[in-house]
Order: C-alpha cells, then structure tokens, then sequence
C-alpha cells in the first residue's frame, strides 16, 4: 500500500512538472487566457467580424482581473466543500 502512495505521488509530481515545463519549451506563453487567443483567431479568419456585445465593466488591468477570477474560484470551491460536508453529515445523521 505505501509502496502504490509513493508512485502514485510520483506520477503526480511528474504530471505537474511536464505541465509547467512543456509550454515554456515549445515557445508557448505559458498559461496566457484562450479569451486572447480566440480573438486573435476570429480576427485572422473573419477580419470584418465585429463582437455583437460589449462588456458592462473592463477590469483595469490583468492583475484585477486574475485577482477576480481567483476570487470566483475559491467561493466556488468553498460553496462545493460547504455543501458536500452538508450532504455528508445529512448522510452520518440518516444512518444512525
């Protein structure tokens, strides 16, 4: 048992490590957002597209903007953990 935890940490660490060490290799801009890159597409392949909507709010800088995002995604996880702890004590409390 101990001995399948080490390799499985192994993989992990690996799989970790060939992630954050792939992109810079191959010239990619690490873990720059799809968002730029899927605008820089649509305006390579249809130069006359023009968005239909508009933002209500542009962040002032990325910073801000990933400052949010991280913000999001830890009231997501926390809500998750919240509510699957809830779900696990209804469960305890059902079966005694």
């Amino acid at each position: 048992m101990r001995m399948q935890n080490l390799s499985l940490l192994l993989v992990l660490v690996g799989l970790v490590s060939l992630s954050l060490w792939w992109p810079a290799r191959q010239g990619a801009d690490g873990f720059a957002g799809t968002d730029g890159q899927a605008t820089e597409e649509i305006a390579r392949l249809r130069p006359e597209y023009e968005p239909w909507i508009q933002p209500l709010w542009q962040p002032p800088g990325a910073e801000v903007e990933s400052l949010l995002f991280a913000v999001q995604a830890a009231l997501g996880a926390g809500l998750l953990g919240y509510f699957l702890g809830v779900m696990r004590e209804r469960n305890k409390d059902a079966e005694s």
